[in-house]
């Protein structure tokens, strides 16, 4: 299994972002994860669509946002229309998840939803197979440098399980570092959300420690 690096904008500099893309990309990261947050869903404002527009600007490395945002139904086109390889959404913040997830199709991203750490495997299975990419936060969403919450563990597990039989991406966002996609990867995670352990330490020196655990 590959392992896919994607870096948490939210956690990098945002006085020399332009900077950070660059080191980023000479670093050859995977994706770029940029969280869209309302401060509605989560109790917290994150990034906006000039930090997309900026990094679309800068690089090829293809985009991952993640809309931490109510009703994400009304945002989807747009998104798209910026490059968004990757759309990730809330399923309890969008009555009509399967619609939104078929319309990001649609549009030509990936579709995908975000599991927070006290949703259940049985709360979203039935929107599973219309996911190419499933994200399972491993923290409660809205603020970086958390605690990792093991309890999560076991729904990784199963998710890992259900990846292989219906073909989607898991991905595991939250206190990710290189000691822990050791143990992860084996789960079945192929990629991860890298923002505290990678932005505080030298790029390359994470991402390569990052892939020697793989």
């Amino acid at each position: 299994m590959i392992t896919k690096i994607h870096p948490s904008i939210l956690c990098a500099d945002h006085g020399n972002l332009r900077g950070e893309v660059a080191k980023l990309t000479k670093a050859k990261v995977d994706y770029f994860h940029v969280d869209v947050m309302d401060g509605s869903f989560v109790p917290n404002f994150g990034c906006g669509s000039e930090i997309v527009k900026l990094i679309k600007s800068e690089t090829d490395i293809p985009i991952d946002v993640h809309l931490m945002i109510e009703n994400p139904a009304r945002h989807i086109k747009f998104f798209c229309e910026m490059g968004a390889a990757i759309i990730t959404i809330h399923p309890e913040a969008d009555r009509q998840a399967a619609r939104t997830l078929a319309e990001i199709r649609e549009f030509g991203a990936v579709p995908g939803i975000a599991i927070n750490p006290g949703t259940s495997v049985e709360a979203v299975k039935e929107l599973l197979p219309l996911c190419g990419h499933v994200l399972v936060m491993t923290v409660n969403p809205g603020f970086g440098g958390q605690r990792f919450l093991e309890f999560t563990v076991p729904k990784i597990q199963r998710l890992g399980e259900l990846s292989q039989e219906l073909g989607f991406s898991l991905c595991v966002d939250g206190n990710i570092d290189a000691e822990k996609v050791g143990w992860l990867q084996p789960m079945g995670v192929s990629n991860f959300v890298v923002g505290t352990a990678l932005f505080r330490e030298n790029y390359l020196d994470v991402i390569e420690a990052i892939k020697n655990k793989t």
